[in-house]
């Protein structure tokens, strides 16, 4: 038991030596000073009816300076980021590798005798080797596709479907097939490829790259029209992976026009005007991203022609009743698989329909 000099075990009443249950609880100077109750001075209490405390203003309570700094980071940065969006453009053509020109080839086949037609082009397409070809797009199908090594399955179908598109808008469009239309075609192609499409268009030469008729299909205004909007059309589109950075799509397709003299009635004669067409396009990642592509391979077959004829800016068809003016090598069937070598060839009578 100790004496008057020993401290005490705890607190009044407290059990078991001197263990505060509130010792955690610091009243601090700070916390002192927050409360919102005050308690008056012995000489303030003296007043009569004076309360024992009094209600004290809230304090107010500014940004602390590590806040103010984390507002001032999140607005540096985010002005950061719109300046270099601005100055720096995501799709930048100059910061990607370069893009390989297209190589065209446009072989103008000539028939044999006189291109036989009549006024009735369903007719015409019953009795040609594409009586059995589907119209329009659905003449160019998308085949199944599996993913590759090195991209997914939507990868290869957005490869096969921007490959379909570049193929119906430049070989199906009546706009473009007439002369007019060629945005709807270049807006399809890599940014890097622009600069020889719109000279292709503007001075157009036959140098194997700057063809018009190897970026698309169009024909003279001045000299044929379409007959029959709906052209028949047949292929084949296959995909495959050439590197981890690269996807391939290669199109062979054979398109069918029903043709008659421009300006002509429904009842002038209408012939029919074949165009093989083999594509390669090549994908990197921003094509596929940004639904583009690199035509980088343009092999083209396309008859009734004259080889007298400038077949570079537009093909310029021999209609019903004509015949040319020269032929060419060996005869070539463009509904055959094998490809032409010849500059110029003739177009075999097998490719013709029985009139």
């Amino acid at each position: 038991m100790g004496g008057p000099a020993d401290p005490p075990e705890g607190p009044e009443g407290a059990p078991g030596g001197g263990e505060d249950e509130y010792r955690s609880v610091v009243f601090d100077e700070s916390f002192v000073r927050a409360a919102r109750l005050q308690e008056f001075s012995a000489q303030e209490r003296m007043a009569d009816h004076a309360p024992a405390v009094r209600r004290r203003p809230p304090l107010r309570r500014g940004l602390s300076r590590q806040a103010l700094v984390l507002v001032l980071l999140i607005a540096v940065a985010f002005g950061t980021a719109i300046y270099m969006g601005v100055r720096h453009p995501y799709q930048s053509p100059a910061a990607r590798e370069s893009v390989e020109p297209l190589r065209m080839t446009v072989i103008p086949l000539v028939p044999e005798g006189k291109v036989p037609g009549t006024a009735d082009t369903a007719y015409l397409y019953e009795h040609s080797p594409a009586a059995q070809f589907k119209s329009g797009a659905e003449g160019v199908p998308l085949p199944a596709s599996r993913r590759t090594e090195h991209f997914s399955d939507s990868q290869v179908v957005t490869a096969l479907s921007t490959a379909k598109d570049y193929i119906v808008r430049s070989a199906l469009d009546p706009e473009v097939l007439t002369g007019g239309e060629v945005r709807a075609v270049r807006v399809l192609l890599d940014p890097g490829q622009l600069d020889q499409f719109d000279q292709s268009f503007a001075r157009p030469t036959a140098d194997g790259r700057h063809a018009p008729t190897g970026w698309l299909v169009r024909f003279d205004p001045s000299r044929a029209e379409l007959a029959d909007r709906r052209v028949r059309a047949q292929g084949t589109l296959q995909a495959a992976e050439t590197d981890s950075s690269t996807l391939e799509v290669t199109a062979d397709h054979t398109f069918v026009y029903a043709l008659r003299p421009a300006g002509a009635d429904d009842k002038t004669e209408a012939s029919l005007f074949t165009v093989r067409r083999e594509l390669h396009f090549r994908f990197d990642r921003d094509d596929l991203r940004l639904h583009q592509a690199q035509l980088v391979v343009s092999y083209v077959q396309a008859g009734p022609l004259s080889c007298a004829e400038d077949s570079t800016h537009h093909l310029r068809p021999l209609l019903a009743g004509q015949t040319a003016k020269e032929g060419g090598p060996a005869g070539t069937d463009p509904y055959a698989t094998g490809s032409a070598t010849a500059l110029c060839g003739s177009l075999a009578t097998s490719a013709q329909p029985k009139v």
